[in-house]
C-alpha cells in the first residue's frame, strides 16, 4: 500500500476528476488523502468519500479569479500543505493543476518524494481573460507559464486532459510536447451513460449552461442568439452553477426577464447528485467559451459536453478546435462560430432533438490512467 497525498486548490466538494482519480488509487489498494483549499470555508474540514479522505484547509475567505487576494490565498495554502506533508511525508504527491506544483517540487527537492502532475487546464491563460490586451497581464501570464513548465520537468509522470484525435486540432498533450514534456492523456469523461433519460413534461424547449459560471461573454453570446430567433422559436435559458461571473450573469438575466426579452431561470451551486435532475430540465447544453481565454483553441475538452452526452443531451460547442472535432466525430452535438449570432442560433436549433450517446466513458480513461500511474506506484510499495 502506498500513501498518496493529492493536492487541489478548490474545496473538492466534489471535484469529479480529482475524486475519480483518488477512487482509482483506492481501488488499486492505496491510501489517499486529498488536501483541498476550501476558499469559502463552508465545507467540513474532514470528510471520507468512498474510502478517500478529504482534508480541507480553512485559511480565510479567498476569491476565485486573478486578483491579488487570490494569489495570496493560494500561496498560503501551498505553504501550509507543504509544511503538513514535510512533517508526515507521503510516498507520492499527486498535483492537480499548475497551482499545486510548488508542493510537489518542495517535497521532491527536500525529501526525494516523487510527484505526478495532472494538468487539467492551461491555468496561465486565465489571468489574461478579463483584459487580453493588458501588457502587465501578458507579463504575469508568461511568468506563470515558465514557472509551470520548469516545475513540471521534475514530475515523474505528467497526465493531461486532452490530445489530438486526428491530424487537425492539437490537444494539451501536443502543447506540452512542444515545450519538451511528454504526457499521458486521460480525458475528463464521466462514468457510463445514464440510462433512460427522463423526459420532463413541459412546453417549449430549454438551453442549459450548467457548471462553473466563469465567463459573462459566453452568456452574452447565448442571449443574443436566443433573441435573434423568432419569438415562437426561442428556448428558455437555464443557468446553474457558481463561479466568478455567477452574480453578474444572474443580475443580467433577471433584468432581461423583467423586460420580457427572454425566459430564464438561474440557480447556484449544485452537487453531483443533483446533476441528473438538472440535465432532465434541458434539451441542449450550451458549451461555448471565449477564444480570448486561449485554452479552448489550444485543445481543452471541457467536461460540460461529456456530462451532457452521458445524460443524452446534445451540446453546442466552439468550431475550429479539438472540442468541435470530438463533438462531430462522436456525434455529441453541433459546432458554431464564436461571436456569430446567426451561427450559434442555427446550431442551437439543429442540436434540438439530436439523439446522442456517450460511448467512450471513464472506463477507457481508467485504463489509460493505470498505464500511466501504476508503474510508478509499484516500486513505492
Amino acid at each position: 500500500m502506498v500513501r498518496v497525498a493529492m493536492v487541489v486548490t478548490n474545496a473538492c466538494a466534489p471535484d469529479p476528476r480529482v475524486v475519480r482519480h483518488a477512487e482509482w488509487m483506492v481501488e488499486a489498494g492505496h491510501e489517499v488523502t486529498v488536501h483541498a483549499f476550501d476558499r469559502s470555508m463552508e465545507h467540513p474540514m474532514s470528510e471520507n468519500h468512498r474510502g478517500v479522505r478529504i482534508m480541507r484547509y480553512h485559511l480565510g475567505k479567498t476569491p476565485y479569479g486573478g486578483a491579488l487576494r487570490t494569489y495570496q490565498g493560494i500561496r498560503a495554502f501551498q505553504r501550509q500543505v507543504t509544511r503538513t506533508l514535510l512533517h508526515d511525508p507521503p510516498a507520492l504527491v499527486y498535483c492537480h493543476d499548475a497551482d499545486t506544483l510548488r508542493v510537489g517540487t518542495a517535497l521532491k527537492q527536500q525529501l526525494g518524494v516523487p510527484f505526478v502532475f495532472d494538468m487539467h487546464d492551461l491555468q496561465h491563460t486565465w489571468i489574461r481573460f478579463e483584459a487580453p490586451h493588458s501588457r502587465l497581464r501578458a507579463v504575469l501570464a508568461g511568468q506563470m507559464k515558465r514557472g509551470m513548465l520548469n516545475r513540471a520537468k521534475d514530475a515523474s509522470v505528467v497526465i493531461t486532459s486532452s490530445g489530438r484525435v486526428n491530424q487537425a486540432s492539437r490537444g494539451f498533450a501536443e502543447w506540452l510536447a512542444h515545450h519538451g514534456l511528454q504526457s499521458h492523456v486521460v480525458e475528463n469523461r464521466p462514468e457510463a451513460p445514464i440510462p433512460n433519460r427522463p423526459s420532463a413534461q413541459r412546453s417549449g424547449w430549454t438551453v442549459g449552461y450548467v457548471g462553473r459560471v466563469r465567463d459573462r461573454k459566453a452568456l452574452d453570446v447565448l442571449v443574443k442568439a436566443v433573441r435573434a430567433m423568432q419569438p415562437h422559436e426561442r428556448p428558455k435559458i437555464r443557468v446553474a452553477g457558481d463561479g466568478v461571473a455567477a452574480a453578474g450573469v444572474r443580475r443580467h438575466l433577471m433584468e432581461l426577464v423583467e423586460a420580457g426579452d427572454v425566459e430564464a431561470e438561474v440557480t447556484g451551486a449544485f452537487t453531483q447528485e443533483e446533476l441528473p435532475d438538472l440535465m432532465a430540465e434541458i434539451d441542449v447544453m450550451y458549451a461555448m467559451y471565449s477564444p480570448q481565454r486561449g485554452n479552448i483553441m489550444q485543445g481543452a475538452l471541457p467536461v460540460k459536453m461529456f456530462d451532457a452526452a452521458a445524460h443524452g443531451v446534445p451540446s453546442v460547442v466552439n468550431d475550429g478546435c479539438l472540442m468541435a472535432e470530438v463533438a462531430k466525430s462522436e456525434q455529441l452535438g453541433c459546432p458554431a462560430t464564436w461571436g456569430d449570432v446567426e451561427s450559434v442560433a442555427d446550431a442551437l436549433k439543429s442540436a434540438r432533438g439530436m439523439e446522442v450517446r456517450l460511448d467512450v466513458t471513464a472506463e477507457r480513461e481508467h485504463r489509460r490512467w493505470k498505464e500511466a500511474v501504476l508503474p510508478l506506484l509499484e516500486p513505492l510499495q
